[in-house]
Protein backbone atom coordinates (compact mmCIF):
# COMPACT_ATOMS: atom_id res chain seq x y z
CA UNK A 1 0.00 0.00 0.00
CA UNK A 2 1.28 3.39 -0.88
CA UNK A 3 0.45 7.19 -0.71
CA UNK A 4 0.81 8.76 -3.72
CA UNK A 5 3.18 11.30 -2.37
CA UNK A 6 6.24 10.84 -4.63
CA UNK A 7 9.51 10.41 -3.14
CA UNK A 8 11.87 10.15 -5.71
CA UNK A 9 12.42 9.46 -9.57
CA UNK A 10 14.56 6.65 -11.12
CA UNK A 11 15.68 5.63 -14.10
CA UNK A 12 15.40 2.44 -16.22
CA UNK A 13 18.98 1.08 -16.33
CA UNK A 14 17.99 -2.37 -18.31
CA UNK A 15 15.33 -3.88 -20.04
CA UNK A 16 14.87 -7.63 -20.74
CA UNK A 17 11.99 -9.39 -22.86
CA UNK A 18 10.80 -12.81 -22.77
CA UNK A 19 8.20 -14.80 -20.61
CA UNK A 20 7.15 -10.76 -19.51
CA UNK A 21 9.67 -8.35 -18.95
CA UNK A 22 12.75 -7.94 -16.54
CA UNK A 23 13.99 -4.27 -15.83
CA UNK A 24 16.71 -3.26 -13.62
CA UNK A 25 15.97 0.24 -12.05
CA UNK A 26 18.37 2.76 -10.01
CA UNK A 27 17.07 4.96 -8.13
CA UNK A 28 18.17 9.13 -8.70
CA UNK A 29 19.36 10.32 -5.15
CA UNK A 30 19.72 8.35 -2.04
CA UNK A 31 16.80 6.02 -1.99
CA UNK A 32 18.40 4.47 1.61
CA UNK A 33 18.57 0.55 2.09
CA UNK A 34 15.94 -1.82 -0.34
CA UNK A 35 15.56 -6.13 0.03
CA UNK A 36 14.68 -8.40 -2.04
CA UNK A 37 11.03 -8.98 -1.50
CA UNK A 38 10.49 -5.63 -0.87
CA UNK A 39 6.85 -4.24 -2.92
CA UNK A 40 8.04 -0.27 -4.59
CA UNK A 41 5.66 2.05 -6.49
CA UNK A 42 6.88 2.36 -9.68
CA UNK A 43 5.05 5.10 -11.33
CA UNK A 44 1.68 3.91 -9.59
CA UNK A 45 3.05 0.16 -10.24
CA UNK A 46 3.67 -1.95 -7.36
CA UNK A 47 6.45 -4.31 -8.61
CA UNK A 48 8.25 -6.56 -6.13
CA UNK A 49 12.26 -6.28 -5.67
CA UNK A 50 13.56 -9.93 -7.20
CA UNK A 51 17.06 -8.60 -6.88
CA UNK A 52 19.82 -6.04 -6.12
CA UNK A 53 21.82 -4.42 -8.71
CA UNK A 54 25.16 -2.33 -7.74
CA UNK A 55 23.03 1.07 -8.43
CA UNK A 56 19.23 -0.16 -7.42
CA UNK A 57 17.01 -3.33 -8.27
CA UNK A 58 15.69 -5.91 -10.13
CA UNK A 59 11.72 -6.18 -10.77
CA UNK A 60 9.62 -8.24 -13.14
CA UNK A 61 6.22 -7.62 -14.82
CA UNK A 62 3.76 -10.30 -15.96
CA UNK A 63 1.82 -9.93 -19.40
CA UNK A 64 -0.73 -8.83 -17.38
CA UNK A 65 1.08 -6.19 -15.92
CA UNK A 66 2.48 -5.37 -19.44
CA UNK A 67 -1.09 -5.37 -20.56
CA UNK A 68 -3.16 -3.14 -18.86
CA UNK A 69 0.38 -0.20 -17.53
CA UNK A 70 2.75 1.84 -19.55
CA UNK A 71 5.50 -0.73 -18.81
CA UNK A 72 5.56 -2.01 -21.79
CA UNK A 73 6.83 1.41 -23.50
CA UNK A 74 9.68 1.63 -20.83
CA UNK A 75 12.93 1.84 -22.39
CA UNK A 76 16.06 2.86 -21.26
CA UNK A 77 16.76 5.37 -19.71
CA UNK A 78 13.62 6.43 -19.52
CA UNK A 79 12.70 8.41 -15.85
CA UNK A 80 9.73 6.60 -13.56
CA UNK A 81 8.44 7.55 -10.19
CA UNK A 82 9.40 5.56 -6.78
CA UNK A 83 7.66 5.40 -3.73
CA UNK A 84 8.28 2.62 -1.29
CA UNK A 85 5.52 0.78 0.95
CA UNK A 86 3.47 2.70 3.44
CA UNK A 87 4.85 1.38 7.16
CA UNK A 88 2.35 1.33 9.82
CA UNK A 89 2.54 4.78 11.49
CA UNK A 90 3.66 6.71 8.23
CA UNK A 91 1.91 9.84 7.55
CA UNK A 92 -0.91 9.49 5.00
CA UNK A 93 0.03 12.66 2.89
CA UNK A 94 -1.98 11.61 -0.36
CA UNK A 95 -4.36 9.55 -0.28
CA UNK A 96 -4.39 4.88 0.11
CA UNK A 97 -3.04 3.67 -3.07
CA UNK A 98 -2.29 0.18 -4.15
CA UNK A 99 -0.51 -0.08 -7.21
CA UNK A 100 -3.22 -1.51 -9.13
CA UNK A 101 -3.34 0.32 -12.41
CA UNK A 102 -7.53 0.73 -13.69
CA UNK A 103 -6.27 2.14 -17.04
CA UNK A 104 -3.75 4.29 -19.28
CA UNK A 105 -4.77 7.79 -19.86
CA UNK A 106 -3.21 9.92 -22.80
CA UNK A 107 -2.49 13.36 -22.03
CA UNK A 108 -4.06 15.71 -24.32
CA UNK A 109 -2.90 19.36 -23.51
CA UNK A 110 -1.10 20.68 -20.55
CA UNK A 111 -1.31 24.48 -19.81
CA UNK A 112 0.08 26.95 -17.19
CA UNK A 113 -2.34 28.42 -14.91
CA UNK A 114 -1.70 30.62 -11.84
CA UNK A 115 -0.87 28.39 -9.22
CA UNK A 116 0.48 24.99 -11.68
CA UNK A 117 -0.14 23.46 -14.39
CA UNK A 118 -3.99 22.46 -15.39
CA UNK A 119 -3.18 18.38 -16.95
CA UNK A 120 -5.99 17.15 -19.55
CA UNK A 121 -6.00 13.09 -19.90
CA UNK A 122 -8.18 10.78 -21.69
CA UNK A 123 -10.85 8.98 -19.46
CA UNK A 124 -10.35 4.98 -20.25
CA UNK A 125 -14.39 3.97 -20.24
CA UNK A 126 -13.65 1.28 -16.90
CA UNK A 127 -12.48 4.31 -15.28
CA UNK A 128 -14.81 6.55 -15.82
CA UNK A 129 -17.50 5.64 -13.43
CA UNK A 130 -14.70 5.59 -10.42
CA UNK A 131 -13.92 9.21 -11.24
CA UNK A 132 -15.90 12.35 -9.56
CA UNK A 133 -14.61 15.63 -9.21
CA UNK A 134 -12.91 16.75 -6.25
CA UNK A 135 -12.29 12.96 -5.48
CA UNK A 136 -8.63 11.44 -5.39
CA UNK A 137 -6.92 9.73 -8.41
CA UNK A 138 -3.29 8.55 -8.91
CA UNK A 139 -1.85 9.45 -12.67
CA UNK A 140 1.64 7.55 -12.68
CA UNK A 141 1.18 7.00 -9.41
CA UNK A 142 1.17 10.77 -7.89
CA UNK A 143 -1.79 11.53 -6.15
CA UNK A 144 -3.71 14.03 -6.96
CA UNK A 145 -7.59 15.76 -6.97
CA UNK A 146 -9.23 15.64 -9.97
CA UNK A 147 -10.50 19.25 -10.46
CA UNK A 148 -12.75 18.67 -14.09
CA UNK A 149 -14.42 15.94 -15.77
CA UNK A 150 -16.24 15.75 -19.14
CA UNK A 151 -17.54 12.70 -20.89
CA UNK A 152 -14.71 11.81 -22.40
CA UNK A 153 -11.79 13.37 -20.64
CA UNK A 154 -10.94 14.75 -16.99
CA UNK A 155 -8.29 17.28 -15.73
CA UNK A 156 -6.21 17.66 -12.85
CA UNK A 157 -4.03 20.86 -11.26
CA UNK A 158 -0.47 20.17 -10.96
CA UNK A 159 1.59 22.07 -8.07
CA UNK A 160 4.51 23.66 -8.84
CA UNK A 161 6.32 21.08 -5.89
CA UNK A 162 4.69 18.38 -7.63
CA UNK A 163 5.79 19.56 -10.77
CA UNK A 164 9.57 19.61 -10.00
CA UNK A 165 9.95 16.49 -8.04
CA UNK A 166 7.79 14.16 -10.37
CA UNK A 167 8.26 13.10 -13.78
CA UNK A 168 4.65 14.93 -14.74
CA UNK A 169 6.62 17.74 -15.30
CA UNK A 170 8.80 15.83 -17.82
CA UNK A 171 5.40 14.77 -19.84
CA UNK A 172 3.90 16.15 -22.63
CA UNK A 173 0.73 15.78 -24.95
CA UNK A 174 0.61 12.77 -26.38
CA UNK A 175 2.39 10.62 -23.53
CA UNK A 176 0.68 7.49 -21.96
CA UNK A 177 0.23 7.80 -18.06
CA UNK A 178 -1.37 4.87 -15.40
CA UNK A 179 -4.30 5.55 -13.46
CA UNK A 180 -6.06 4.03 -9.87
CA UNK A 181 -8.60 5.24 -9.07
CA UNK A 182 -9.68 5.92 -5.49
CA UNK A 183 -10.11 2.29 -3.66
CA UNK A 184 -13.22 4.17 -2.33
CA UNK A 185 -14.46 4.95 -5.57
CA UNK A 186 -14.21 1.47 -6.51
CA UNK A 187 -16.04 -0.32 -4.07
CA UNK A 188 -18.76 1.75 -3.77
CA UNK A 189 -19.09 1.14 -8.09
CA UNK A 190 -18.99 -2.47 -7.58
CA UNK A 191 -21.79 -2.10 -4.42
CA UNK A 192 -23.95 -0.22 -6.80
CA UNK A 193 -23.13 -2.71 -9.86
CA UNK A 194 -24.40 -5.97 -7.52
CA UNK A 195 -27.50 -4.33 -7.09
CA UNK A 196 -30.57 -5.78 -8.69
CA UNK A 197 -31.85 -3.80 -11.47
CA UNK A 198 -34.53 -1.28 -10.09
CA UNK A 199 -34.02 -1.61 -6.90
CA UNK A 200 -33.51 2.15 -4.92
CA UNK A 201 -30.23 3.25 -5.10
CA UNK A 202 -30.34 5.79 -2.70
Amino acid sequence: MFTGIVTHKGVVERVEDGDGRMLEIAPLGAFGPVAVGASIAHSGICLTVAGLTDRGWRVEASGETLARTTLARWRLGDRINLERSLRVGDELGGHLVFGHVDGIAEILTIEQKSGGRRIVYTLPPQVASLVAVKGSIAIDGVSLTVTEIERDRFATVVVPHTWAVTTLGERRPGDMVNLEADMLARYVARQLASLPRGADRG
